[in-house]
């Protein structure tokens, strides 16, 4: 199951014509002025690497693990809300490719088929995301759903008090903000997180959107397994800095108490290589696997993962590294980007520049 692209140029390019209007901005825009979703660009385009020459790097694994779980490489599917608006078969698609690939994909409470549907699609393990949208009740019972499926583990979304002002206006965001619950978000603290710990029993908890080494270190004080280093794509708190920014704070923070992993931003395999030698356990893609799915489903997918694939070996035989573990923050150092951000500028070729 693979769709034929020669690079992911391609694969925005077909996703643009076609995704309607709405469905695009949905999946490209950010919050406000945009400047968290373009920060996220900029501060991965301000980590250049220092290679090492003379090795051998005829063999290179690219496998990383997570929660226990092999991955063939440090890259998750991250919980797409109304995946069913650009891709065939909603959830279903990401959660197949998932299994065929070797990854873990992440499923949002936002989105179809239910989470029973996608339990069943495949045996691989899978994450399910909570947006908390009611009382101690509803959530009691979402969280008994999702133990009784058997998911891996269930990763909180911890930055949605309040639902982020995306000025790419359309009936598809107006939609979406009138009908979020806003109190039932508002009340999120952490004792939300002791009933979701108290009712999940031994399942593992992630918490996703964390963005201050204190909070990071609140979450191990509250026995959380992983880290998620968020700024929701830049699509809620608006002039937040970029995710990757965060990271060397937040994993001195955690000090291997926890596994840390990270979005916002990261679509080239040089990306998700800086993110691993800087500490974190794997990287969750948003955009770019929307970009593929709306592009051709479940088979255009399979083929962005295994350019991704491509990318993280090229960039690591060209540092002189042959296994993930090899990585640390000695492979990279600081240095001035070459290009304005935003969501599209890693891909310069594009036929009509920033596709719009």
């Amino acid at each position: 199951m693979s769709a034929e692209f020669n690079t992911s140029h391609d694969m925005i390019a077909l996703a643009r014509r076609n995704l309607n209007h709405d469905t695009w901005d949905y999946i490209c825009g950010g919050a406000e002025s945009e400047t968290s979703l373009r920060r996220n660009r900029m501060a991965l385009d301000h980590i250049a690497f220092r290679p090492r020459v003379l090795r051998d790097v005829r063999e290179i694994d690219t496998s990383a693990s997570f929660l226990g779980h092999k991955l063939r490489i440090p890259v998750m599917l991250a919980p797409l809300g109304r995946v069913q608006s650009f891709s065939p078969n909603g959830a279903l698609d990401p959660d197949t490719v998932a299994e065929e690939f070797g990854t873990i994909n992440f499923l949002s409470t936002v989105t179809e088929p239910s989470l029973e549907e996608v339990a069943a699609n495949s045996p691989h393990p899978k994450i399910f995301q909570i947006y908390v949208r009611g009382d101690r009740d509803w959530l009691r019972e979402l969280l008994g759903r999702v133990v009784a499926a058997k998911y891996a583990a269930a990763t909180l979304t911890v930055d949605i008090p309040y639902y982020g002002n995306r000025e790419r206006i359309n009936t598809f965001q107006l939609a979406l903000r009138h009908n979020v619950p806003r109190d039932s978000q508002k009340s999120v603290t952490w004792d939300t997180v002791k009933f979701i710990q108290d009712t999940i029993g031994d399942m593992p908890l992630m918490l996703k959107g964390i963005m201050r080494p204190e909070d990071a270190a609140l979450a191990v004080e509250h026995g959380v397994h992983t880290v998620h280093i968020s700024n929701h794509g830049g699509r809620q708190l608006d002039h937040t800095l970029g995710n990757i920014d965060m990271l060397a704070d937040i994993v001195a923070a955690v000090d291997g108490k926890a596994e840390i992993v990270v979005d916002g931003g990261f679509t080239r395999g040089t990306d998700v290589v800086k993110a691993i030698a800087l500490g974190a356990r794997a990287v969750c893609i948003g955009k770019l696997q929307a970009w593929a799915l709306g592009a051709g489903g479940a088979p255009a997918l399979m083929r962005c993962m295994e350019l991704l694939e491509t990318e993280i070996e090229t960039t690591m035989g060209l540092i002189g590294v042959t296994s993930l573990d090899q990585l640390g923050p000695s492979a990279v150092t600081a240095a001035m980007p070459v290009n304005m951000p935003h969501e599209m500028s890693a891909f310069p070729h594009l036929p009509d520049g920033r596709l719009l």
